[in-house]
């Protein structure tokens, strides 16, 4: 056997992303939200940057086309008249054409204060953020009675408490990680006063302590609730009520009472203080139904707000008799907002394009209610709009749309679906909505099995295999027929 070593030719075609492109992609996949954020960053970093004020935006919205690609003034982006990926490729050369522009160079300090005056009112006008659990937690240490040494540990403990407000770790891990290492016995008093604090339950190394820690002497029932936490969460979870009352020695009716003084306590205390609770929706796309039947989309008004670059700037940028560092800085600013805008204007296109092949497919839909909606596949309305699957994957994600319906996430539209045995098409979406029906107008004394529940999809004209019940019955959180027994005294 001979070994050689040779030189060979191949020709092969390759697709490079740029840092830029994955950028843009970023932006795409972006909920208003950070998108928001996203802009509200760069205006404070980027001077040449700016937001068109409403009104102007309202008035240049109807100028042709070309003058809007032509005038970079009007705030309006350069687009190319091509569809799909090619946009996004052609984002990643533009930051490529101007990588000479690149922060090489700072103008002086007089000139980088007179740059920043313009973004001062908008940086105090910045909403201040809600106080965290920590914060609340330890803003109620001064009116503990207690000495430094004592505050300090509790103000350790609090730094230990988790978003749902239970105590990462056990006694003795905390007080061995504790600088100087403590023992168990000297962090059991901190621990008392954390416990003490409000909301009820934090400072609880587990579910049993947090529930407990809840329990008033006022709380109906509170010895049995006690029991119950302590010894039968277990029980209660898979509905064994009779073995409760055996082992209890208590009757039927008194257990439920103590159950419905369980369901009164807060087994996350800490997450009222998540900063999620209660958020607005905000749609990215709203869909209108005309007088004819038809529907139109848009873009959601005021969603994200028009930039363009301050004028002043660009002349600056422009000027021979301006200083070569200060061009050059500006230039770089100047290129680095021109490419945001044009990455925001992408999105907003391909989010109108996914949005309206949505729509096209699920007019049913929009027409008579979600039991008419049709299977869906991402890779369909790729197909439809020219772009990769996981650019409509992107376009959808945390995006929410507006309809005559009522407000949707995007996702929502999407979903395989069976055919039935009379040959028609059927979405997984109304397999579960049936699903939900069945199980909601059962007979909670003699609940239905899954086997029932096939039972009575077959005679809906749905059939459907016993595991794929079981299957979405979990992913519906509904309990095995068992556990939804409804037990009588």
């Amino acid at each position: 056997m001979r070994l050689e070593a040779a030189l060979s030719q191949r020709l092969a075609t390759e697709t490079t992303i740029g840092p830029r492109m994955i950028q843009s992609m970023e932006i795409l996949q972006m909920p208003l939200q950070a998108l928001e954020e996203r802009i509200e960053r760069e205006m404070e970093q980027n001077p040449v940057l700016e937001v068109i004020p409403r009104g102007e935006q309202e008035l240049h919205e109807g100028e042709p086309a070309e003058r809007r690609s032509k005038d970079p003034e009007l705030g309006v982006l350069r687009m190319d008249p091509v569809k799909g990926e090619a946009d996004f490729q052609r984002l990643d050369l533009m930051s490529r054409d101007y990588r000479d522009f690149d922060d090489e160079s700072r103008p002086s300090r007089s000139r980088m204060e007179e740059i920043g005056d313009r973004h001062l009112d908008m940086m105090a006008n910045i909403v201040s953020r809600p106080p965290n659990l920590h914060d609340y937690l330890q803003e109620q240490i001064s009116f503990l009675n207690l000495p430094p040494e004592q505050v300090e540990r509790v103000r350790y403990l609090i730094s230990a408490v988790n978003e749902q407000g239970l105590l990462g770790g056990s006694l003795e891990e905390l007080a061995l990680a504790h600088e100087p290492p403590l023992s168990a016995d000297e962090l059991a008093g901190p621990l008392a006063a954390l416990q003490g604090l409000d909301p009820p339950g934090v400072g609880g190394r587990d579910l049993k302590e947090c529930l407990v820690l809840q329990v008033t002497p006022d709380l109906p029932h509170a010895d049995l609730v006690r029991t119950l936490i302590l010894h039968h969460l277990e029980d209660i979870q898979h509905n064994r009520m009779p073995a409760i009352c055996r082992r209890t020695g208590r009757d039927l009716e008194e257990v439920r009472g103590a159950l419905d003084s369980l369901r009164t306590l807060n087994p996350r205390p800490g997450a009222a203080f998540s900063g999620t609770t209660g958020a607005a929706i905000k749609p990215d796309v709203v869909v209108d139904r005309l007088d004819s039947g038809e529907y139109v989309v848009r873009l959601a008004e005021d969603a994200i707000p028009g930039l363009r670059i301050d004028p002043s700037y660009a002349q600056m940028a422009r000027d021979r008799q301006t200083d070569k560092q200060t061009r050059i800085y500006l230039r770089g600013k100047i290129s680095s907002a021109q490419w945001l805008r044009d990455a925001i204007e992408q999105r907003k296109r391909t989010l109108e394009r996914v949005t309206r092949a949505i729509v096209d497919r699920q007019k049913a839909f929009l027409d008579q209610g979600p039991d008419f909606i049709e299977p869906l596949k991402m890779q369909d309305v790729a197909g439809m709009v020219g772009v990769d699957v996981s650019t409509v994957s992107r376009a959808v994600s945390d995006k929410w749309v507006q309809t005559p319906r009522g407000l949707f996430p995007l996702k929502r539209f999407f979903g395989g679906g069976t055919t039935t045995a009379a040959g028609v098409d059927i979405a997984w979406e109304n397999i579960k909505r049936k699903l939900l029906e069945l199980v909601g107008s059962e007979d909670k004394a003699n609940p239905l099995s899954d086997e029932d529940l096939v039972e009575r999809m077959e005679k809906d004209g749905v059939p459907i295999a016993r595991r794929t019940i079981t299957k979405y019955r979990k992913m519906l959180n509904i309990p095995s027929s068992r556990e939804r027994k409804a037990w009588n005294g």
